[in-house]
């Protein structure tokens, strides 16, 4: 069989899960929004502020956000005119690429290392970077990956035993 590859014009996410996640996040204030709220900021107008972003455009991507479940709209009891905004369980999720992205524009944009730095709560240490890892924990490289159809897949142990039957062959 050829080489696998991943459909390159699926762009309405059939195929693939890049399009449907671009479609939510595929933009630079949206980006910005969520890491506001990974800094702990809530409402409107402290997003506004903090980000000094538009106040059409801010409602457009909050609401967008809301929509694809990142961010949850709560209004508030003791002032109906206050909503808070918060990170659902889909939009904490995204924490992973936040990082990622973060460490990309360190090493190949900025060139430094930012600041504040992001630590683990035990150590008070930096966080490593984000990698690609196997099954099994082992860091990947660009060269290690390889697509397969899903119906390829088999059990890790069946794999194992049927790649070292071939060798033996």
């Amino acid at each position: 069989m050829g080489k696998l590859r991943e459909k390159l014009n699926d762009l309405d996410g059939g195929q693939c899960a890049l399009p449907n996640a671009l479609e939510a996040m595929g933009e630079r204030w949206s980006f910005m929004i969520l890491r506001a709220a990974f800094n702990g900021v809530h409402h409107f107008e402290e997003f506004q502020q903090e980000l000094s972003i538009a106040r059409n455009i801010l409602s457009n991507r909050l609401s967008k956000l809301v929509d694809h479940g990142i961010m949850a709209r709560e209004v508030m009891a003791e002032d109906r005119r206050k909503v808070r905004y918060q990170l659902t369980d889909k939009g904490v999720a995204l924490l992973p690429v936040m990082i990622a992205l973060r460490q990309w524009g360190e090493k190949w944009g900025a060139g430094v290392p930012s600041t504040p730095v992001l630590v683990d709560t035990r150590d008070e240490q930096p966080i490593g970077p984000v990698v690609i890892t196997a099954h099994d924990g082992r860091p990947l490289s660009y060269k290690e990956l390889v697509w397969k159809h899903r119906s390829e897949l088999q059990p890790l142990g069946q794999a194992r035993v049927r790649l070292d039957t071939v060798a033996a062959e």
